[in-house]
């Protein structure tokens, strides 16, 4: 299986911060954002990763994280996004590095505390389709949130005003080849993007998708109250 971080975008959320950086090289307490993301699909076992940069500072990628050797890896690919369109066009770049095989997908700005191995193992066993990890948020609003019904997602709705449940879709996705296929029927939204809720619910809509529940702590670190939150989170990690 082959992993592909998505690290695009303007980060128009965190200006004036990202006014001379890419958002996903802000410092997250100790580390760039960008390597937690990394660190979290080395320790899943994946070994061959593609990097979707963007932005002004894309060049900065490849001067912090070389072919990935401070992570165990011994190459790391890069591509590069021409301004924003969405997760799934971001997506939508990584095809010719997929090469048919199931691949896993972070969003570069997620900070997770548990291991992500044992979800990994379940769908490179898992014939076809795709599959989410979810977690129980306080602010399902910001998110793709999930509605179960029990064992099965019955449906994903992009930022509902009134969230039918409180899971929100963390930013690690699972498919099959057949992803980039779906991705090219997609409109723009509303947002004037390609959104990756619709690609889940199309995975949903075919009976092909499941789902685990992410264990320990979750955050994306696109807004300054959820970058602050990233930051707690670590510390208080390291210094329990």
């Amino acid at each position: 299986m082959k992993g592909i971080i998505l690290a695009g975008g303007t980060g128009s959320r965190l200006s004036p911060l990202t006014k001379v950086t890419n958002k996903h090289l802000l410092p997250v307490y100790n580390k760039p954002m960008i390597y937690y993301p990394v660190q979290t699909l080395v320790q899943a076992g994946i070994r061959d990763i593609l990097l979707v940069a963007g932005g002004n500072s894309a060049g900065e990628f490849l001067r912090l994280l070389g072919n990935g050797k401070e992570f165990g890896l011994k190459h790391i690919n890069y591509t590069y996004q021409e301004g924003e369109g969405g997760i799934a066009a971001a997506l939508s770049l990584a095809e010719h590095f997929a090469d048919g095989e199931k691949v896993i997908v972070i969003l570069g700005d997620n900070i997770l505390e548990g291991n992500i191995k044992d979800s990994v193992k379940k769908f490179e066993k898992q014939k076809s389709g795709a599959r989410l990890l979810l977690k129980e948020v306080e602010d399902p609003e910001r998110f793709g949130v999930a509605e179960l019904k029990g064992k099965k997602i019955v449906s994903i709705v992009e930022k509902p005003k009134r969230p039918k449940s409180s899971y929100g879709v963390v930013g690690v996705y699972m498919y099959d080849a057949r992803v980039f296929d779906i991705i090219r029927t997609l409109k723009p939204s509303n947002r004037g993007e390609l959104e990756i809720t619709d690609v889940n619910n199309h995975y949903l809509k075919a009976g092909h998708l499941e789902y685990d529940i992410l264990k320990g702590y979750w955050t994306d670190a696109g807004t300054f109250e959820s970058l602050f939150r990233a930051n707690r989170l670590i510390w208080e990690k390291i210094s329990s």
